[in-house]
């Protein structure tokens, strides 16, 4: 402890010396250095002076713009806030007595909805998806909440714009028939031996806002020389909030006429349409520009009267207002017949209702009408009727759709008044009075897999003036087994014979086909009627 004592004596010591010599006058050599040493040192003082005052401006600066990018922040948040809609509450959120069943114990895709007892409000629609043709479950979301079920969109400011999906329809055709074009009926069906694509189809649908959605179906096609053609096939908007039951629809649609015209072709159970369709109503179907009505009936069961109105000429008229090939149809040359006022429109009228047999049994009934001019004569109507029937059974223990049969079958009549053309050089007026059915039965036997039988009859009055290869009697027994291996895939195995009848002009003879069908989805596809 003494240590410390003496350095403290020792360094007073030193210090008091210094002090007594610092005390002394200095010489002027010193005074100078003094000086210098004082002026160098205020100067260090005001240099770090002005360096304090900068920094201490840019502390207030960096300070004001963090301010200022917490107020942006603190404003988007709370505008976030105010236009987020209110997330629903879980199952679990209520108490147990209202939760609802973990899984729907209803088939939705053949049992329409009932009204409140009393039958004081119309039912709710019926239902737009066939749950029979859906494979396979979808699989479940991802963390991240991706499915490869939902649908391909267009999204912007947290709304959907556009749903967009796309199908390709392929199919390889051998036949005993070289102009294999001239026998199938439809547009979309096979047109040559070897590989054809007759149905590229991209489909676009979405909420127009809250009062319309939009739909949109546009078709590419390879014909027989792989030149591409494109067309517009369904482009319509339809009202979503009417009251009574109602909808309206308006634009470029296919006619709510029978079972099968409405439909696009992948939701075909066959690779090719039915006769009677190609031939009666024409290889595009029945469809055009033009409104439409619906009305969902208030009773206590699914019924629903439509009413559409379209301009029916070109193709897609075939029975009406359809200048032909080459301006000549049934043999008649064709009037350019303008449309002068509302007798001109064609008019399809269409009731259809349906009835659940038991929990796993429904049957829906419908006829269907079309009516109104054709261009073989000044004054030349037609008239088209139709009825169907669909039936369809599914196991009380079905797995993903897993076993069902579907029964349906169509019968139309059409009433042709045939003119002498447009200069009335044909030889005579007729009338032909046309006629034509289809029956089919799909097996669904296992999931994935469906076995089908069609039959088609079709018959033509005879004319002994004309001889359009079109119009010869015939019918077709069809067999086709089809594989599913996911809903985005379909492979279809399809054998047809044919046996086309002889009449004044046309020898008969029989015709064997053989179609491997095969498709694939993009997205989602759009709902179609059950």
């Amino acid at each position: 402890m003494r240590f410390f004592p003496s350095i403290f004596s020792i360094t007073a010591a030193a210090l008091f010396q210094a002090g007594a010599a610092f005390a002394q006058e200095p010489s002027p050599k010193a005074q100078t250095e003094i000086q210098l040493l004082q002026k160098q040192m205020l100067e260090m003082q005001t240099g770090m002076q002005q360096m304090q005052a900068q920094h201490q401006q840019e502390i207030a600066a960096l300070k004001t713009q963090v301010e200022s990018q917490q107020k942006v922040i603190d404003e988007f948040q709370k505008s976030v806030a105010s236009t987020a809609p209110p997330m629903p509450a879980g199952p679990n959120d209520k108490p147990p007595a209202e939760r609802g069943a973990l899984f729907p114990t209803t088939d939705a895709s053949v049992v329409a909805a009932a009204p409140p007892p009393g039958g004081s409000s119309p039912p709710t629609a019926f239902p737009t998806t066939d749950a029979s043709v859906t494979t396979a479950e979808p699989p479940p979301a991802s963390a991240t909440g991706f499915s490869l079920t939902a649908p391909i969109t267009l999204v912007g400011g947290g709304k959907t714009y556009m749903n967009i999906s796309f199908d390709g329809q392929f199919a390889a055709a051998f036949s005993t028939e070289r102009e294999l074009d001239r026998l199938e009926v439809g547009d979309h069906d096979p047109q040559q031996r070897g590989f054809n694509a007759r149905n590229v189809e991209l489909a676009l649908d979405g909420a127009v806002d809250p009062y319309f959605q939009g739909f949109a179906n546009i078709v590419f096609k390879l014909d027989n020389e792989n030149e591409t053609s494109v067309e517009a096939e369904e482009a319509f908007m339809q009202t979503t909030a009417l009251p009574w039951g109602l909808q309206l629809k308006g634009g470029q649609f296919f006619a709510a006429f029978g079972r099968i015209n409405p439909q696009h072709p992948h939701v075909w159970d066959f690779a090719d349409a039915p006769l009677v369709n190609g031939r009666l109503l024409g290889p595009d179907g029945l469809r055009g520009v033009g409104a439409q009505i619906s009305w969902v009936m208030p009773f206590t069961w699914y019924s629903q009267f439509i009413f559409g109105v379209q301009n029916g000429n070109g193709g897609t008229g075939f029975s009406f207002r359809n200048p032909g090939e080459d301006g000549e149809f049934f043999g008649r040359t064709t009037l350019d017949r303008k449309l002068r006022g509302v007798q001109d429109f064609v008019f399809i009228p269409r009731w259809e209702s349906s009835f659940d047999l038991s929990p796993t049994q429904t049957l829906l009934l419908g006829v269907s009408g079309a009516f109104g001019p054709n261009d073989t004569g000044a004054s030349t109507r037609t008239q088209i009727y139709g009825a169907d029937v669909f039936y369809k059974w599914k196991s009380p223990h079905a797995e993903g759709g897993f076993p069902f049969v579907k029964w349906q079958t169509e019968a139309l009549l059409r009433r042709f008044e045939a003119g002498r053309g447009a200069d009335d050089a044909f030889p005579v007026s007729e009338i032909f009075t046309d006629w034509g059915a289809y029956s089919q039965l799909v097996w669904g036997f296992e999931k994935g897999w469906t076995a089908g039988l069609r039959g088609d009859y079709l018959h033509f009055e005879d004319s002994r003036v004309t001889d359009d290869s079109e119009r010869q009697s015939r019918w077709r027994a069809s067999a086709n087994l089809t594989w599913y291996p996911t809903e985005f895939s379909k492979l279809r195995l399809q054998y047809n014979h044919d046996f086309l009848e002889a009449n004044e002009f046309l020898d008969r003879h029989d015709v064997d086909s053989l179609f491997l069908q095969f498709e694939f989805a993009l997205g989602s596809h759009a709902a179609h009627k059950f």
